[in-house]
């Protein structure tokens, strides 16, 4: 899924982005350019910099893809893309 990112991505919505990938036993992968960062690892990502009006890729392997998507909208880190 294709999300735009909504605020910078930094310390505590960092944070608050990888616990909410954490409620899920999904695997999720944040694609952005030429990073492939899983989304549970807080260095990874810190390290892929998200800013706003980014376009970022979830590859969510599991059966809450919905779920999670939904979840990010509703905490306002990101909106569909």
């Amino acid at each position: 899924m294709k999300l735009q990112v909504q605020k910078p991505i930094f310390a505590e919505s960092a944070s608050l982005f990888v616990n909410t990938m954490s409620e899920y036993e999904d695997t999720v992968l944040l694609k952005k350019d030429h990073w492939v960062v899983n989304a549970k690892s807080l260095l990874g990502v810190l390290a892929v910099s998200l800013q706003p009006g980014q376009t970022v890729e979830l590859d969510v392997q599991g059966t809450n893809e919905e779920a999670i998507k939904q979840s990010l909208i509703e905490k306002e880190l990101f909106k569909e893309a």
